[in-house]
């Protein structure tokens, strides 16, 4: 049995300093208090915010600065670039024929940042 994320979940990336609060676009979606995702809502800016600075060597921007700064790591304002879908959803629960996004799935940032839920949002439902 897992928890439905809902828009206005609070994330939270391992190479950010700050959280951030998913956003899910009411698009084709159930509608609680807020609309419940699916694995697809993994849009950088649209879904993910950004989540302050990024410390990640492998963001371009933070290697480029701490390289200036003589290998003094330098964290730089984290723009998520994602590269693929939610993981694992939940396939038992379907919205508009996608995967239900649970509160254990978690998203792969292309700079090595994982990126999970800290609370599922508001109105969260239970699934099977």
């Amino acid at each position: 049995m897992g928890i439905c994320v809902c828009g206005g979940a609070n994330m939270k990336c391992t190479f950010g300093a700050a959280p951030s609060t998913f956003i899910v676009l009411p698009e084709k979606k159930v509608m609680t208090t807020q609309p419940i995702a699916t694995i697809m809502d993994n849009k950088p800016m649209s879904n993910i915010p950004p989540f302050g600075m990024c410390s990640s060597m492998a963001n371009p921007a933070v290697a480029s600065a701490t390289a200036a700064a003589w290998g003094v790591l330098t964290p730089q304002p984290c723009t998520p670039t994602i590269p693929a879908p939610w993981v694992p959803g939940s396939p038992t629960v379907l919205i508009g024929n996608m995967p239900a996004l649970n509160a254990s799935s978690k998203l792969m940032c292309a700079y090595g940042g994982v990126i999970d839920f800290a609370t599922p949002g508001q109105a969260a439902i239970q699934v099977p």
